[in-house]
């Protein structure tokens, strides 16, 4: 069995920036196979302002419709105290997420830019999100540009040490610390992880880094070696942004789903992961945005070797598909 879990943020992430709204159907059908493949946590949906993000105007019915897996976490985004109160009254009808997210920024600058106030008045707003949710979700508290800033460059360790250490008073015990904008090292990603875990043993460090330099999976790997267990990917490397805001030129995309698991499956990592239906669901994700996307694996099939180790039909699939 594995010790790592890998949330699929295809449905949320992914799709927060197309500006093609994606059929309920078609997102649930991906979602479910997202379970299904493997993926202990999969990001839904979110309760952002129709208004703002018309992507997921169709939240209440993703959930309505959306089948569960057993032992899978289902995340929904809240930005607010009355998203968060949106995501109970769709527990309360019997379909709601059974994860939400609070997320901070860690400069000043960005959070005025990305959320429109203070961090002082966001973390007023976090506190507020954790009371209203009363307990009934296991919350994931978010650090964006935690590695560096797109206004103020570097950020100091001990500020971001100090927001997770907000989190865990919370009764957050979830927190993940976020490459925005793809300016992680492999060495700061080891500092700044064994620090966290050093700093706060009672919470799991999740991993969320962008692979806008191409430094994606290689900073996956070293958060690895820091003893990080919990990773977010994306299908086709998808999403990293809303579509008004565009670092990099727009180049922000998560680390690929298909690419990195294929890496560990090959480095004889477990991940639990279902490697034939993970490429039939990749193919799938490619067919709901009409495009093909960034994964190299999705074009050159998984490793050969793997079934060469492995008598399995998944590993199986990896010769097949080369």
């Amino acid at each position: 069995m594995s010790d790592l879990t890998l949330c699929e943020c295809f449905a949320r992430d992914g799709l927060q920036h197309e500006t093609d709204f994606i059929a309920t159907g078609t997102k649930v059908a991906l979602i479910d196979r997202f379970a299904r493949a493997g993926f202990a946590r999969v990001e839904a949906t979110s309760y952002s302002n129709p208004a703002v993000v018309p992507q997921f105007a169709d939240a209440t019915e993703v959930l309505q419709a959306l089948p569960r897996v057993d032992g899978v976490y289902y995340k929904a985004t809240c930005a607010n105290v009355r998203a968060v109160e949106r995501a109970l009254a769709d527990l309360e009808a019997g379909c709601g997420a059974n994860e939400i997210s609070l997320l901070v920024s860690a400069s000043e600058s960005h959070s005025q830019r990305n959320l429109k106030q203070s961090r002082a008045a966001q973390w007023q707003r976090i506190e507020a999100m954790a009371a209203a949710a009363q307990g009934r979700f296991r919350l994931i508290g978010t650090i964006s540009v935690a590695f560096g800033c797109p206004f103020e460059g570097a950020i100091d360790t001990t500020s971001v040490l100090a927001d997770v250490e907000r989190f865990a008073a919370l009764g957050v015990r979830h927190v993940t610390l976020g490459d925005t904008i793809g300016v992680a090292t492999q060495a700061a990603t080891q500092q700044l992880f064994r620090a966290m875990r050093e700093a706060c043993p009672e919470v799991d460090a999740i991993a969320h880094f962008h692979d806008t330099r191409g430094t994606g999976i290689v900073n996956y790997l070293a958060a690895l070696e820091a003893g990080v267990r919990h990773f977010d990917v994306a299908f086709g490397g998808v999403g990293g942004h809303p579509a008004k805001v565009k670092y990099g030129g727009g180049v922000t995309g998560n680390v690929c789903t298909e690419d990195f698991v294929n890496v560990l499956e090959t480095m004889g990592v477990e991940t639990g992961i279902d490697l034939a239906a993970m490429m039939d669901a990749s193919a799938a994700c490619e067919e709901a945005l009409g495009r093909t996307l960034a994964s190299r694996v999705a074009r050159t099939g998984l490793n050969p070797l793997l079934a060469a180790r492995s008598g399995s039909p998944a590993a199986q699939h990896a010769a097949s598909a080369a």
